[in-house]
C-alpha cells in the first residue's frame, strides 16, 4: 500500500500539520501545485486550509486522484470542529468539491488552524473585513458559532493548531493501509 499527503495552504497552519503527519507516518508530503500525478498511490490524504468555502489545492488533488485509491480530507480553519454547526457546514463545503464517486470514499476531519491579520493578504484583509461587517449587520442572537469566532479573533494573531487533532488521522490512515497489502 503506498500513501501519500498532500497540503494546500497560504499562511502555513496547514503545512505544520501535514509536516508533522509525515513524520508520524512516515508517508511522503508534497504541496498541492507540485502534484503531475498520483497514479500508483492507494491512498492520499489531503489537507487545505478553508479561504471562503473551499478547500485550498483539492481540485488539484481530485483531478490526479487514481480511481481506486481512498482519500482523507482534512480542512484546517478558525472554525471549532468540536461544534456540531461548524462540522456541518464543514461538511457542506466538501460536499460541494467533490464529486459523488470520490466522496462515497472519503473520509474527513477538521482541523483548527491559524490567523495572523498582519501577514494577510491584501485581498484576504478587504474579504475579512466585508465578512465581519456582514456578520456585525446582524443581530448578535442570529450569529453562528463560526461567526462569533471570526468576530472574535478579528485583527488579532491567534493560533489553535494542536497537534493532539492528527491522532484521529493517524487511525484512519493506518486503518487504510491494513486493508491493503504492502
Amino acid at each position: 500500500m503506498k500513501g501519500i499527503i498532500i497540503y494546500g495552504t497560504v499562511y502555513g497552519s496547514t503545512k505544520r500539520y501535514a509536516q508533522k503527519l509525515s513524520q508520524l507516518t512516515g508517508w511522503e508530503v508534497m504541496s498541492y501545485d507540485r502534484v503531475k500525478s498520483l497514479s500508483g498511490y492507494d491512498a492520499v490524504v489531503h489537507l487545505g486550509g478553508l479561504y471562503a468555502g473551499g478547500i485550498k489545492g483539492l481540485k488539484t488533488t481530485v483531478k490526479n486522484l487514481p480511481d481506486t485509491a481512498k482519500l482523507i480530507v482534512v480542512t484546517v480553519g478558525l472554525a471549532d470542529p468540536d461544534s456540531p454547526e461548524n462540522c456541518r457546514n464543514l461538511q457542506t463545503a466538501l460536499e460541494r468539491q467533490l464529486p459523488e464517486n470520490i466522496l462515497e470514499r472519503t473520509q474527513s476531519f477538521h482541523l483548527r488552524g491559524a490567523i495572523d491579520y498582519e501577514k494577510l493578504h491584501l485581498s484576504h484583509k478587504m474579504m475579512m473585513a466585508l465578512l465581519i461587517r456582514s456578520i456585525k449587520a446582524k443581530p448578535s442572537e442570529q450569529w453562528s458559532d463560526e461567526d462569533r469566532t471570526i468576530v472574535q479573533t478579528y485583527n488579532q494573531k491567534v493560533d489553535f493548531v494542536n497537534f493532539e487533532g492528527l491522532r484521529v488521522i493517524t487511525q484512519a490512515m493506518r486503518q487504510i493501509a491494513s486493508r491493503k497489502p504492502m
